[in-house]
């Protein structure tokens, strides 16, 4: 299922992508969740629900995809739990080691931005970089994972733009600051579930392009921790629950680490690509 959240006369609905049009979920009863986000916390039931929903979707309204305004596919998550320099040829561009243990931080759901809509440079620095990256679903509760269970509680997988303020990244050790500005990290436009895809969203080809200039060019199974060990790492420490995010890291040649650095600018358009999930696509405004 390729499922998505959208605007219709100022109120956010429930949909699933069918070719280029929508389906409306959101007209299909009291059965189906109001949003991803419900269909997540209502576990097995809840996706049946939806699946049950698509059998019948000549009788819901259609509306075409081009005519639609994308929101979040999940607007609050819970935790948004990032891996930084998690492929080799990332880390090494940076002047890292491999690291034996993951750069493990986190983002706030303030720093979220939809598919089509501008992530904003803001005013006080002009290093904004790309970081194409794959974002994994969690759809149920667990702690203590095994690699033999792991997966069980991904649901599906999306596309994230880490975009990044360099400047600010740098000023500590603590990349925090630098991640969470307002409406930088951009995520969707769909949720794909599990199903669609390779196990582990393994294998798949992951792209940016910066006003149509590839920039970056990667595989997900080139991760050095895939989704299947992030998810037994993060349950050592804390319960993962329906509608967290964990957003699995870049591949080289993000634009400070090139020779001029690029960044992006107001006007520019940055599409992230990966194979089978979709693309990514946000203008760059600069902060008001």
């Amino acid at each position: 299922m390729r499922l998505l959240m959208f605007d219709k006369d100022g109120q956010t609905r429930f949909g699933a992508r069918i070719s280029d049009q929508v389906v409306d979920l959101s007209q299909a009863g009291d059965s189906v969740p109001e949003s991803i986000q419900a269909m997540l916390e209502a576990g097995d039931s809840g996706l049946e629900s939806v699946r049950q929903a698509l059998e019948k979707a000549n009788d819901l309204p259609h509306i075409p995809l081009r005519d639609i305004r994308h929101c979040l596919p999940v607007a609050r998550p819970g935790k948004i739990l990032c891996l930084g320099l998690n492929y080799k040829d990332h880390a090494a561009e940076g002047g890292h080691e491999e690291l034996s243990y993951p750069s493990f931080f986190m983002r706030a759901a303030s720093s979220l931005v939809a598919h089509q809509q501008p992530i904003i440079r803001p005013k006080v620095s002009i290093e904004l970089d790309y970081e194409a990256e794959l974002v994994a679903v969690v759809g149920g509760e667990g702690r203590h994972l095994e690699p033999g269970n792991a997966l069980s509680i991904i649901a599906g997988y999306s596309v994230f733009n880490d975009a990044s303020i360099r400047q600010y990244q740098k000023l500590t050790s603590q990349w925090t600051i630098g991640k969470n500005f307002d409406a930088t990290g951009g995520f969707g436009p769909e949720f794909v579930s599990v199903d669609e895809l390779p196990e582990g969203a393994s294998g798949l080809h992951i792209e940016t392009r910066l006003n149509g200039k590839v920039l970056q060019s990667s595989t997900t199974d080139l991760m050095m921790v895939d989704v299947k060990k992030a998810v037994v790492l993060l349950t050592e420490c804390m319960t993962l629950q329906p509608g967290d995010l964990i957003v699995m890291g870049t591949p080289a040649g993000v634009g400070f680490a090139r020779s001029p650095q690029i960044f992006m600018s107001d006007g520019d358009v940055c599409e992230i690509e990966i194979e089978k999930i979709g693309v990514l696509r946000n203008p760059i405004a600069d902060e008001n």
